[in-house]
């Protein structure tokens, strides 16, 4: 791009923020990367009745969080004075106005626009002698609408167009002073000089609004990115929490790394294209593809199991000692008195096994903790009898006694014992993971044996052995 991009991502202070909005705002920050411009992070919080206490710091501790940096911070409804400019200008160029009509009348007069079957409009009801002089802080302002067919064109959608049915008189600035989000974004990015604007696609409808506005101001709009939603697992409705949408700091706390995230939302409604098959992209090279022109028309289904894979890549691409530092506030309590080393040797064996670091405790606990085993729970093997598994188990013990259980030894010692004892793996490697772990899921038999060490594995195949007699 030619020109300066100067771009916003406008939340509001609401509510803690969910992934289509921080999709938005991930499809704002690439654009300003790429071409070295301007990211503008504006809060939305002229509407005080929705705002909830502490809603700014919400939205900068996630953008944070997800490493959204911004070169641009405002409050939107610290710049009332420059909305109240533009309303004034209007206002005196006759352009817009005020009246005296009651909210009781408004709902009236819907009432009879649904009664009559027909959209409700304020310019059919308004009529002159209900004009009164505009005071700042005392009554809205509205504009003087001037229904018109309009043609206009969007970057992802193409060129879209609407009736006069679709202009009304919007109020600019209500009573209080503040203005509404139709008048003050449209100022707001004039100001400061914004060249896109990314939108979801509800914002469709309101556009010949907002353009009548513009003419009105007598100013360019900025390019229109209309974003389609993201959709529910089964592609029927929009996504939400029913759905399986968190807040995005709920994705981080689950152990999503921030680069899986950043990944797995950027290809919900975005591909690389030229026929590329990649699906994991570093933060860099999201930075260097991204482009309007990949942005998809239709919604893309929110799929969990994509998540998992994308941030299982994400995981398995970070040295031991990366993944050690993202994974300290993720150990299980039995963890914290074991050191750093030996921490790290358990990670490096679940870690092609990792989607999430919340899974650090369930596929590691046995490391740190002794397993409480019934003999049912030993015997939890295929085709065993109680014989068999005491003779393999006193065997096992023997044999590992004289291993230096590095794991190539204790792989070569256990195979072994298959020869000696005319068995499968499936039946004493099974009942040894269970004796020294009590769990079903492990890394390889001989590579857990070895990080657990020597001591451990003779304690525990012993206490096997007791539950047996």
């Amino acid at each position: 791009m030619s020109e300066k991009v100067v771009v916003r991502f406008c939340p509001s202070p609401t509510g803690p923020i969910h992934i289509g909005s921080v999709r938005t705002g991930l499809f704002v920050w690439l654009i300003a990367k790429q071409n070295k411009g301007k990211f503008i992070l504006r809060i939305e919080d002229t509407d005080k009745k929705r705002e909830i206490e502490g809603g700014v710091q919400i939205i900068k501790d996630t953008l944070q969080a997800v490493n959204l940096d911004w070169d641009e911070f405002a409050l939107q409804s610290e710049n009332k004075e420059v909305h109240k400019k533009y309303g004034q200008m209007l206002y005196e160029k006759g352009l817009a106005y005020a009246d005296n009509v009651t909210p009781e009348e408004v709902a009236d007069w819907r009432n009879d626009a649904q009664s009559k079957k027909k959209p409700f409009l304020y310019r059919d009801y308004i009529t002159t002698d209900r004009i009164v002089p505009w005071e700042y802080g005392k009554n809205a302002l509205r504009l003087k609408s001037n229904p018109k067919k309009y043609t206009w064109h969007d970057e992802v959608r193409g060129d879209l167009s609407s009736g006069p049915e679709s202009i009304d008189d919007l109020v600019l600035i209500k009573a209080d002073g503040l203005s509404t989000y139709n008048f003050c974004h449209i100022v707001d990015d004039y100001e400061m000089g914004v060249t896109h604007i990314f939108r979801a696609d509800e914002f469709i409808s309101s556009t010949p609004k907002y353009l009548n506005i513009y003419e009105a101001l007598e100013i360019e709009h900025p390019k229109f990115v209309t974003l389609a939603p993201i959709m529910a697992e089964n592609g029927k409705k929009k996504l939400g929490k029913r759905d399986g949408a968190k807040d995005v700091l709920e994705y981080l706390q689950d152990g999503v790394l921030v680069e899986g995230l950043l990944n797995f939302l950027a290809l919900l409604g975005w591909n690389p294209g030229k026929g590329s098959k990649q699906e994991i992209f570093s933060i860099e090279e999201l930075i260097k593809e991204f482009s309007i022109d990949g942005i998809g028309k239709s919604g893309a289904n929110y799929d969990i199991k994509r998540l998992e894979w994308i941030n299982g890549h994400h995981i398995r691409m970070k040295t031991v000692d990366e993944l050690y530092e993202l994974s300290e506030d993720f150990w299980s309590e039995s963890a914290n008195n074991s050191n750093e080393k030996y921490k790290k040797q358990v990670l490096t064996l679940i870690q092609e096994r990792l989607k999430f670091l919340k899974e650090i405790p369930e596929l590691t606990n046995f490391f740190f903790e002794e397993p409480n085993l019934t003999k049912e729970q030993l015997m939890d093997v295929k085709n065993l009898e109680d014989d068999f598994a005491k003779e393999l188990l006193e065997s096992t013990l023997d044999t590992l006694q004289n291993s230096s259980f590095g794991v190539e030894d204790i792989q070569a010692k256990l195979n072994g014992l298959l020869e000696v004892h005319q068995t499968k793996p499936g039946i004493l490697f099974a009942l040894i993971r269970n004796a020294v772990s009590g769990s079903r899921v492990t890394p390889g038999i001989a590579d857990m044996l070895s990080v657990l060490g020597k001591d451990r594995v003779t304690k525990r195949i012993n206490n096997s052995l007791k539950v047996m007699a």
